[in-house]
């Protein structure tokens, strides 16, 4: 592995394990039905990932930052989802619902997770912004096609690793979930992350 590839996947690793939307969002699946929801919501993060590198790659992210209302339109998309899925576990914290695994609900439960990841990422600017801002920085001069795609799928893959890593994580803690009041805090907090992302997107972005 070359220098620049090193640092690259250094990098990487630390924006890939950094708490963001994405990963509130897999630990919210992960609480709700256990680590094989919290990865499906991670298979639906990578997808996100994929379309966006596939837009950076093709120049379509580049006209949507250069086309404002385009852009203003997705971050506030984005914006949205998120406030939502908080409202969701708000609610469910404030009123004390007892918790039901998504995954007793078959495949609806495994859609949903999934749909969830994916919204989380293709409305999420700053992954945009790491394949417009990061990724070209680590191109040599002259790179083909070939290499941006390689450094995409690195990110893709170790994105996608730590997400899992995330939702295992917060399933060996599934014990501690059977206690309604530790329960609804997780609840409200999980919540409340989500609102404070959002408040970070439509600042930052």
């Amino acid at each position: 592995m070359d220098a620049q590839l090193a640092a690259y996947v250094s990098v990487t690793f630390i924006f890939a394990i950094t708490p963001g939307a994405t990963t509130a969002v897999v630990v919210r699946n992960a609480i709700e039905g256990g680590w094989r929801l919290g990865w499906r919501a991670a298979v639906g993060a990578a997808g996100g990932n994929t379309c966006q590198a596939l837009a950076a790659g093709l120049g379509l992210a580049v006209l949507l930052r250069q086309e404002p209302r385009a852009y203003f339109v997705v971050r506030m998309a984005g914006t949205g989802y998120l406030c939502w899925l908080g409202a969701q576990s708000l609610w469910r914290a404030w009123h004390g619902l007892p918790r039901r695994a998504l995954t007793d609900k078959g495949s609806s439960g495994t859609g949903e997770a999934i749909r969830q990841g994916l919204f989380a990422n293709l409305l999420n600017p700053s992954v945009g912004t790491f394949y417009l801002a990061i990724v070209p920085s680590f191109l040599p001069p002259g790179a083909d096609s070939l290499r941006f795609a390689t450094l995409a799928a690195i990110h893709i893959s170790i994105a996608f690793i730590c997400h899992c890593g995330w939702a295992t994580a917060f399933d060996w803690l599934k014990a501690l979930f059977v206690r309604p009041w530790f329960a609804r805090l997780v609840e409200a907090a999980s919540g409340g992350a989500l609102f404070w992302l959002a408040g970070r997107l439509v600042v930052r972005s």
